[in-house]
């Protein structure tokens, strides 16, 4: 009985195939006998946007094609001074981290121990650079003022 399954599904499966494509050819011959006569020339306007009636020559803009850039402009390194003062918010002695305020936009910055040029204590006014540490920005270069 398997068998008479396995054949009935395959007869199946060939007229469904067969029938897809008579459908295929079918549309194909469709688009042939609805085709208008040759391809047709499309032009696009000053806005993008696609029409029939070629472009007028007197609208032509020239482009110098130097002042294309392609890609991420490059970035304009800044004069910015690398010094930040701050307070310090928290400092641990015993396990030698802590963090510092940042006095121009208050943000908080991790400091570690080996980043001290002068031993700090909370609340010492200090100046620091800072340094892409894995977790964030890092204080490094600290010193009392």
């Amino acid at each position: 009985m398997a068998k008479s399954e396995q054949s009935f599904n395959k007869k199946e499966k060939e007229k469904k195939r067969l029938k897809k494509r008579e459908l295929k050819m079918k549309k194909k011959e469709e688009r042939k006998a609805n085709a208008t006569g040759g391809d047709m020339m499309m032009y696009v306007d000053q806005y993008g946007n696609l029409t029939e009636t070629p472009p007028d020559p007197a609208e032509k803009v020239i482009i110098d094609a130097e002042s294309i850039e392609i890609g991420i402009p490059k970035k304009v390194e800044e004069d910015i001074d690398p010094v930040h003062k701050g307070r310090v918010a928290f400092f641990n002695d015993s396990k030698g981290f802590g963090f510092i305020n940042d006095a121009d936009n208050g943000e908080k910055y991790f400091v570690h121990v080996n980043g001290l040029l002068q031993e700090i204590k909370e609340n010492d006014k200090v100046q620091f650079e800072l340094e892409r540490g894995m977790k964030g920005m890092n204080a490094v270069k600290v010193k009392k003022i």
